[in-house]
């Protein structure tokens, strides 16, 4: 950070440097009105961010009630042979559930988006469709740890009280658990949007037109680097903070209405 303070104060310690930071902030945001191209690099970013975390936390709480459930099974030597191949298939599923957790946290983002897009689907010319993909594909490997430890964390009693109002499992996990657990997951959640949004920006390997891609776009036409890139971290910087605040606000008011 005091690097880019020093490199901003030394454009001002002389008259032909001021001069220069003039010429290039024309040329790289005036000319042809180079700062739409920012504007729309953003829309793309925040689209690819809103739907990747959307559908990231339905397959995460998808994932995580498989985990949960395999977890609170009851195993009993006399059971019929229905809840034998339940149990069977439960497993199964969540064997699966976990070899899907390990690979995606075990690997970059960069990597998984790339083989998505050069690999698995190398013939489509939907960018933004398979950049939501593989960061859904990302997010919900961490959505999925939050929620089940969301899902941990209400009493067992809900569970139970669930069940004797007349509620199968699936409705009492969706209509009782789950919310309880979204809300004490929430302040998780929004720092997963956090990190979800930052990491976007790995899109502009796969040459999608997002924030990062425009301004390499700007330097490509000016042959700057600093300015782009300033405003990407600086239009990075205050959403993350909005986040952040929005996030905190929620965290206080959760923990008071608990009191």
């Amino acid at each position: 950070m005091k690097d880019i303070i020093y490199k901003i104060a030394d454009f001002f310690t002389t008259p032909e440097k001021a001069q220069k930071f003039a010429n290039n902030f024309e040329a790289d945001f005036i000319t042809d009105d180079r700062w739409t191209w920012l504007v729309q690099g953003l829309g793309v970013t925040i689209k690819l961010t809103f739907f990747a975390f959307i559908l990231g936390l339905l397959i995460g709480m998808v994932i995580a009630i498989v985990r949960v459930s395999y977890d609170r099974r009851v195993d009993t030597p006399t059971q019929s042979t229905s809840q034998k191949i339940a149990r069977f298939i439960l497993g199964f599923f969540n064997g699966i559930c976990k070899l899907y957790l390990n690979i995606i946290q075990g690997t970059p983002t960069i990597v998984q988006i790339m083989m998505i897009y050069f690999v698995i689907l190398a013939n489509s010319t939907n960018k933004i469709g398979v950049a939501i993909l593989g960061f859904t594909i990302n997010s919900s490997a961490y959505v999925a740890e939050i929620i089940r430890g969301g899902i941990n964390s209400v009493d067992k009693g809900q569970m139970e009280a669930g069940r004797s109002l007349g509620f199968g499992y699936v409705a009492t996990m969706i209509y009782i658990v789950i919310p309880q657990a979204l809300k004490s997951s929430l302040p998780a959640l929004c720092n997963e949007l956090v990190v979800l949004l930052k990491e976007t920006s790995v899109a502009s390997m796969i040459s999608l037109d997002d924030l990062l891609s425009k301004a390499l776009l700007i330097k490509g036409r000016t042959y700057d680097f600093f300015l782009p890139l300033l405003a990407v971290a600086i239009i990075y910087f205050i959403i993350v903070s909005i986040l952040r605040s929005i996030s905190a606000r929620l965290e206080r008011r959760l923990s008071s209405g608990e009191r």
